[in-house]
């Protein structure tokens, strides 16, 4: 899902509430650089905390408001280099597949 500006993903957030809050998480380069394992980890404690819904946000062409920030509760980093959206949407879809492989025990991510 694409849209338009910051303001109309923060409304979207906001009122994506179920038993529990939308949790932001915000793609900057500024963030936090987490390995494959570390983002399933976190993906497991979400899911355990009963975490229902979480949005991951790919920054704008120009980047983040300063307020974009204070609104997220997590600001993760695919790496320092600059990706087209397409190909950042791609590696997210393909890094929330590995994580959920490493929770569930599957042998995607160690190759056998």
């Amino acid at each position: 899902m694409a849209f338009r500006d910051e303001e109309t993903l923060f409304a979207f957030v906001a009122r994506k509430r179920a038993r529990t809050p939308a949790w932001l998480v915000l793609l900057d380069s500024r963030g936090e650089a987490w390995s494959s394992e570390e983002l399933a980890k976190w993906l497991g404690v979400r899911r355990d905390a009963g975490q229902q819904t979480i949005v991951f946000a790919i920054g704008p062409a120009s980047g983040w408001s300063d307020r974009a920030p204070q609104l997220a509760q997590t600001t993760l980093s695919l790496g320092r280099m600059t990706l087209p959206h397409e190909l950042a949407r791609l590696v997210v879809a393909e890094q929330l597949y590995r994580a959920f492989t490493i929770l569930a025990g599957h042998p995607y991510h160690t190759g056998h």
